[in-house]
C-alpha cells in the first residue's frame, strides 16, 4: 500500500465540518487548527494537532459527516488513509492500531472531565444568586459559546454501534474467552493496577457502578452482548473509572490484553473495527451529552 502525503499552507482547509469523509489523516509534520463554525463570523477553535496526531477518523469508522474543520496552521505534511485502506495501513504498521485507540480514548477522557465540569456548573448556577452568578461569568461564557459553536452535533446517536456486521463476533471463542457467574468483579473503581486489559461482552450481563458497596452506590449502565468495557483503563493507563460486576451467570467474556492487539488484528480484524467503533461512539455519546448541558446553562443562565 503506498500512503498518499500531502502538504498544506497556511489557512488551507484540509477537511470541512459537514463533509462525508471518505478517509481520515495523520500529522507527519507541522501543527492544524480543529474548528467548529469555521468561515463563519466567530469560529470555535476546538484543539490544536501537532506531529503524530490523528483526525478524521470518526467520520469513516461510523460513517458519519466531519463534525468539525481542520486547517492548516503554517505548512503542514499529513497522509491520507484512506476507508479501503485501512486494513493494510494496519498491516503494514500494527503499532499504529494503540496509537489510534489512544487517540480516541484521551479524546474521551478529556471530553468525560470537560461534561463533568459542566455537570458541577449548571448545578452551582441553579442554587446561586444572581449576584454570585455574575462572578461565574467566564465560565458561563465558555459553555455558550461551546454550544453555539457546537449545537449541530446535538443529533441522534445510534444506541447500538455495532449492528449485524458485528453479530458473528456474540459466538466467536477463538480469544481469550472465559464464563463467569454472577457477582464477579472485573475491577474496582479507582483501582491502579490491572488496567492492561480490556474486556468484550459476548453473553450475560455486566453492571457498571460509582461506589459499589457503599451507601451511595450508583449503578450507571447494565450491559449485554455485545459490549466493551475497560478499554480506556488499558489504553491510557488512567485508574478505573467504575467498578464492573457480571449481574448474572454463564456470563462469557473475551479478555483482551494490551499486548495483544497486533496479533488479534491478524487474526480477526473485525474485533478491532468492533473496538474502534465502540471508542468513536462513546466520544460522540459523551459530546453530545456535553454539549445538552451546555445548552441548559445557555438557556437558563445565558442572559
Amino acid at each position: 500500500m503506498g500512503l498518499v502525503e500531502k502538504t498544506f499552507s497556511q489557512g488551507e482547509v484540509i477537511i470541512k465540518e459537514g463533509d462525508i469523509g471518505k478517509s481520515f489523516f495523520q500529522i507527519v509534520k507541522g501543527k492544524a487548527g480543529v474548528y467548529a463554525d469555521y468561515g463563519k463570523a466567530d469560529p470555535f477553535r476546538i484543539a490544536v494537532l501537532e506531529a503524530g496526531e490523528f483526525f478524521g477518523e470518526m467520520a469513516i469508522i461510523e460513517e458519519y459527516p466531519r463534525s468539525a474543520t481542520v486547517v492548516a496552521i503554517g505548512t503542514v505534511t499529513v497522509i491520507e488513509i484512506t476507508e479501503e485502506d485501512l486494513n493494510a495501513f494496519f498491516s503494514e504498521n500494527p503499532e499504529q492500531i494503540i496509537e489510534l485507540m489512544t487517540h480516541i480514548g484521551k479524546r474521551v477522557q478529556s471530553m468525560t472531565k470537560d461534561y463533568d465540569d459542566a455537570k458541577a456548573l449548571l448545578k452551582q448556577l441553579n442554587g446561586a444568586e444572581e449576584g454570585k452568578k455574575k462572578s461565574l461569568f467566564s465560565k458561563i461564557k465558555k459553555h455558550i459559546d461551546a454550544y453555539q459553536s457546537n449545537k449541530n452535533q446535538l443529533t441522534d446517536v445510534k444506541v447500538d454501534p455495532y449492528g449485524e456486521k458485528f453479530e458473528s463476533l456474540k459466538s466467536d471463542r477463538t480469544g481469550k474467552t472465559e464464563t463467569f457467574t454472577a457477582g464477579k468483579i472485573f475491577f474496582k473503581e479507582g483501582e491502579s493496577e490491572f488496567r492492561k486489559c480490556m474486556y468484550i461482552l459476548k453473553s450475560g450481563s455486566v453492571g457498571l457502578y460509582k461506589n459499589y458497596r457503599k451507601s451511595d452506590e450508583e449503578k450507571t449502565s447494565e450491559m449485554n452482548a455485545l459490549s466493551i468495557f475497560g478499554e480506556i483503563g488499558m489504553i491510557t493507563f488512567t485508574p478505573r473509572s467504575y467498578t464492573a460486576v457480571t449481574e448474572s451467570d454463564e456470563t462469557v467474556v473475551e479478555i483482551i490484553y494490551r499486548e495483544d492487539l497486533e496479533d488479534i488484528f491478524r487474526e480477526n480484524p473485525l474485533k478491532i473495527e468492533l473496538i474502534l467503533r465502540h471508542l468513536s461512539n462513546r466520544l460522540r455519546c459523551i459530546t453530545i451529552d456535553f454539549l445538552k448541558v451546555c445548552k441548559e446553562i445557555t438557556e437558563n443562565h445565558g442572559n
